[in-house]
Order: structure tokens, then sequence, then C-alpha cells
């Protein structure tokens, strides 16, 4: 029916205005272009081949003696010295933190003089390096020959001899577990202050002991702050170990050292031997760290974070599913 002149036109019969950018297919079915990031793929490139040259060099430069170095790795020589290792190891890391929570226990009391104490041995034992301590220590019967239980200032009713006591095993681990104290001690004390006051309080008010609020309420929480700092203390406390050669016992590094004294022309692929160990170590901490740290995350994360083995489980399924959209485009 025709419109006579002048008449108005309703929107809803106005024809749509004409437009050279209508979509071909639906907004749904359209494919999202990601941005480009040039930059991004040259840095990527960059690294990858100077990772590649690097690996080359390993393989390839025979001044590293793989061949040596498969010959050194499983020995009997270094294996003892890695028993040494993480015999040292495992009792210092547990003596210093225990001794590293009593310490910070005791800077956090109301006691005056234990908190001077415990500041004291953390600034001395922090600010002596860990070899004149072992040294020291080393040396320690040319200054108290006997050490004797008693009355203070009083006579003794059991006496030792300094000397025999004295084992180059027991002086590493006492020198490392008085170090590592001092550090712990920290690590543990910035834990417990991390726990939120509120939880403080809620435990006071509901009257419980002391002690029980400590270890059931406040380090539990603290735990999820010592773990990451302790492990990393603990990874230094593995490398630390191969300072104990130095007070004559032979740990890794000081069955390495000796051998490579013995064979000149193996020092080489020893020191290879010596730290592709200490990598299998420290590594193998990292990831007890890592299920640590995801165990204590339980009651602070509403989902914990993936495993390694689910990681690499979404990682593929999200590049199938990837793979199966770009086929049917």
């Amino acid at each position: 029916m025709s419109q006579p002149p002048g008449a108005a036109v309703s929107l809803a019969e106005a024809p749509p205005p004409p437009t050279d950018r209508t979509p071909s297919k639906p907004l749904a079915a359209q494919r999202v272009q990601p941005l480009r990031r040039p930059g991004r793929w040259i840095v990527t490139a960059v690294v990858l081949v100077l990772v590649a040259q690097i690996l080359h060099g390993l393989v390839t430069n025979p001044f590293y003696q793989w061949d040596r170095f498969r010959y050194w790795f499983l020995r009997p020589a270094v294996l003892d010295g890695l028993l040494v290792t993480l015999e040292v190891a495992a009792l210092s890391a547990v003596l210093g933190l225990l001794g590293g929570i009593l310490l910070a226990l005791a800077r956090l009391s109301g006691s005056p003089v234990l908190r001077a104490v415990s500041w004291t041995y953390t600034w001395l034992f922090r600010s002596v390096p860990l070899i004149v301590v072992l040294i020291f220590l080393y040396n320690f019967s040319a200054l108290y020959k006997t050490l004797s239980l008693g009355v203070p200032f009083g006579p003794a009713f059991v006496t030792f001899d300094e000397s025999r006591l004295a084992t180059d095993m027991a002086i590493a681990v006492i020198g490392l577990s008085l170090n590592e104290a001092a550090y712990a001690a920290e690590v543990v004390r910035g834990g417990i202050l991390s726990v939120d006051q509120g939880q403080h309080e809620a435990a006071a008010a509901l009257g419980l002991p002391k002690g029980y609020q400590f270890r059931r309420i406040v380090f539990p929480q603290a735990l999820r702050s010592i773990t990451p700092n302790y492990v990393n203390q603990l990874i230094g406390l593995v490398k630390s170990t191969s300072l104990v050669f130095y007070v004559s016992l032979l740990d890794l590094f000081g069955a390495v050292q000796s051998m490579s004294s013995t064979y000149p022309g193996d020092v080489v692929p020893l020191l290879l031997v010596a730290t592709v160990w200490y990598l299998i170590l420290t590594s193998a901490v990292s990831v007890v760290q890592f299920y640590v740290e995801r165990y204590y995350a339980r009651g602070a994360t509403r989902t914990l974070p993936p495993t390694p083995v689910q990681r690499a489980r979404a990682g593929l399924a999200g590049l199938r599913d990837r793979l199966r959209r770009e086929a049917a485009v």
C-alpha cells in the first residue's frame, strides 16, 4: 500500500540501513584472533638458540670427558661420600629446626633474659662464617680437654674426654646444627608472627592451654609460611655440607676432592659428578617442598594447586582440544 506524500514511516516498517560489515557467519562461529606478540617470539627464539648452543657444547666438547663421568658416577667411594652427606644434612636439619623453634619461642617470650640470649645467639652465628665455626669446633679440645657434669661452680660428678666425644661426624653435625639453628629461628619467628592475631585471641577465649594453642592452632598455620623459607635454608644446608671436608670428614665433595688429587686428569668429570649429585639432592628436596606446601594449603585455598602430573595432563588435554577445534574450522 503506497503512502501519501509526507507521511511518516514507522521504525518497525523501515528497512535496515545498508552496511558493508555484516558478518558472513554468526558471532558464535567466528574465531577470535589472538594478539600478535612478535617481541615474545623473537626473545623465545634467541633463548632457544642459546640453550641449544650450550647443550651442543656440553655434548661435543671432549674436555668434559663424559666417558670418565659415567665411570666415576656410581663408584663406591662416591656413593660412600654421598651417604655421609645425606647423614650429616639430615641430622643437622632436624637438630637445627628444633633449635630454631626453641630460639624463636625464647625470642617471643616475656622473659627479657630469654629474649636477650636468643637475640645474641642469632646475631653471633649469623655473623660468623660457617667454616670458622667448624674449624673452631675441630680445635675445641685445645681449649677444653675435658667436659664435666656437676654442680655449677662446684664439684663435677661425671667427666668426659672431649677428644673421644668429638669425632669428625659429631663436629660436622654440631657445627652445621648450631649455624642452622640461628637462621631457622628467624624463619620460625617470622612464620609465627604471620598468623593472624585473631587466631591467638580465639584460642585464648576458648581457655585452651598455651602449649595446646601453639601445637594445634598457631604452629600448623605458621607452617604455611615456614615451609618454603626453611626448605630454602635446607637446600643451602645440603650445599654447606661440602665444608665438612675441612674437618677431615669425607663427604661427597671430600671424596671427589680426594680422588681428583689422585687422578689429576679426571678433575673435570669428578667435579661434574659432584655437581650432578648435588642437583639430584636439591631437586628431591624441592619435590618434597611442593607436596608439603600443598598439604598445608588445604585450609587456606579453595582449590589445591595441581601436581606436576595433573598439570601435564591438563596441558595435553588443552592441546588436544585446540587441535580438534582447528581441524573443525
